[in-house]
């Protein structure tokens, strides 16, 4: 195994940690604006990798994934919260459960204005030879793909996926029941997205679509 595979899984590990810190992070401190202390009394307001860190879901899957080539599936240690102590409980649970998606948008938005900006600047030019440069470039393209494709992928509508636990804070209570009687297939169902190809179909088309739009305007 040469030194540039293994350089790319450090950069590769190194976004997909930090990204997934920040969003059980921001699940935490959002469950603690609402009224629940329960993550912020274990210390899960906080961007250390070592209380969100799952050694099965962070490390384990993630690196046979990059070292096979098969799809990404991994996971941060769950973030506890305690619905009972929210203030607005459907209020609550919506901005809960979609506060992990925000922070991984908020940190691709931010990774695509540098980028935008080293560009304009010149400083990408050499961004293939090698250098330091490309190094950054790499380090910025891997943590703007990872946060676009952790929010897209939260937002599935399937259990245990916060796409889910968001859909259930919008619609009517009346299907809660329903909601609730799907959780219990959720992981089944996720691997049937996983493996008819679902998830690659719509990554095949937001990838893409996301790297349009930050060079929007480019030549």
């Amino acid at each position: 195994m040469d030194n540039a595979v293994i350089g790319q899984f450090i950069l590769y590990m190194v976004a997909l940690i930090f990204s997934l810190s920040v969003h059980e992070a921001m699940h935490a401190w959002m469950s603690n604006r609402f009224g629940d202390d329960l993550a912020h009394s274990q210390g899960r307001v906080s961007l250390s990798p070592v209380t969100h860190v799952d050694p099965i879901g962070t490390l384990l899957f993630p690196a046979i994934a990059f070292f096979t080539g098969a799809p990404l599936l991994g996971w941060a240690r769950p973030t506890p919260v305690n619905p009972l102590r929210w203030r607005d409980k459907r209020k609550a649970n919506f901005w809960v459960s979609i506060a992990g998606v925000l922070g991984n948008f908020a940190i691709a938005i931010v990774v695509g204005v540098i980028i935008r900006v080293l560009y304009h600047t010149g400083q990408l030019a050499g961004a293939d030879d090698g250098s330091t440069t490309d190094a950054v470039f790499t380090l910025l393209r891997v943590f703007f793909q990872m946060n676009v494709g952790l929010g897209v992928f939260n937002l599935f509508p399937i259990p245990p996926l916060d796409g889910s636990k968001i859909l259930a804070s919008i619609l009517p209570e009346s299907f809660g029941s329903a909601i609730e009687s799907i959780e219990q297939y959720g992981f089944i169902l996720l691997m049937l997205a996983l493996i008819t190809g679902v998830f690659g179909a719509v990554f095949g088309v937001v990838m893409p679509l996301a790297w349009n739009i930050l060079f929007v305007g480019v030549a």
